[in-house]
């Protein structure tokens, strides 16, 4: 199926969303096989297991490129904290020379700067945010924003009501639901514990689960709390999985049609490798 008997490999961490990163600068994964590897790759207990899987390209204008996929093989656009471990593995592994760098993602282009055990990358944008959607799922009014992929937000009254949601069930119905189709959206329960402190959870589209952290989801309860008027930047959001990711950005408001608007948005957390290791053939077959 693949090159070679074995595949080098580093297992990171970005808040306990953990990726399998494979410089794949040399064509040892073919194209068309990145979607069967990630599904086979990430199942936990049978092979490697992870939320995802990304693969290092080449590419001519900037220090590389990546193509990410999701557990069950299908591509994201984007993913914060897979984007924090890509940067900090390329400059581990000496592919990129400079603890700042830029690399090509679909949704743009993303600027990294890697800060000892932790990098701070900037968003290319957010878009489409809306607010008080009302689908009668859920704990009342949702809010969406696009934060390099499309993200809900529900905000709850406390930590406790936070604890005791259903992400999953909920989670799931919303990422289904037909306003958001065909593609779906990830769907995040958040409280306002400060001015510049939120809790998050998060159903992960692609992972079908509740994740302990997702980078992009971060970022959507942070600059959607502001834009509710519950939180001011910089934003603190606790993770699930008890991590504190720093999301920086300014906010304007546009004169002409109201519209809240982003810019210069940055996440910063902490990338760490779990593992380096030779991925076996034998766990990864059809």
């Amino acid at each position: 199926m693949f090159m070679g008997e074995f595949i080098p490999f580093f297992k990171m961490t970005g808040s306990g969303n953990d990726f399998i990163i494979i410089d794949n600068r040399t064509g040892i994964v073919a194209p068309e096989q990145g979607a069967e590897l990630a599904k086979m790759a990430c199942r936990r207990k049978l092979s490697v297991g992870a939320d995802g899987l990304i693969l290092i390209e080449g590419d001519p204008e900037v220090d590389f490129r990546w193509n990410f996929y999701n557990s069950d093989g299908s591509v994201a656009e984007m993913c914060g904290n897979g984007a924090r471990c890509a940067a900090r593995f390329c400059y581990l592994t000496g592919i990129v020379k400079s603890k700042e760098m830029v690399f090509r993602t679909m949704a743009g282009l993303i600027r990294a700067e890697v800060i000892d055990e932790r990098v701070r990358v900037q968003i290319p944008g957010v878009g489409g945010v809306k607010l008080g959607i009302n689908l009668g799922i859920g704990p009342g009014e949702l809010h969406f924003a696009n934060t390099g992929v499309p993200h809900v937000v529900f905000f709850l009254p406390d930590e406790k009501a936070l604890n005791d949601i259903d992400v999953v069930s909920i989670g799931r119905a919303i990422r289904f639901h037909e306003y958001f189709q065909p593609a779906g959206t990830n769907v995040n329960f958040a409280c306002v514990k400060g001015i510049h402190d939120v809790v998050v959870r998060t159903y992960e589209r692609g992972v079908e689960d509740e994740t302990l952290a997702c980078g992009t989801g971060s970022i959507a309860a942070a600059i959607l709390s502001c834009a509710t008027g519950k939180a001011k930047p910089p934003v603190r959001v606790k993770t699930r999985g008890g991590e504190v990711l720093a999301v920086y950005f300014d906010v304007s408001r546009d004169n002409d049609d109201d519209e809240v608007r982003f810019r210069d948005v940055y996440l910063e957390g902490p990338a760490l490798v779990v593992y380096e290791g030779r991925m076996w053939m034998e766990t990864v077959k059809a």
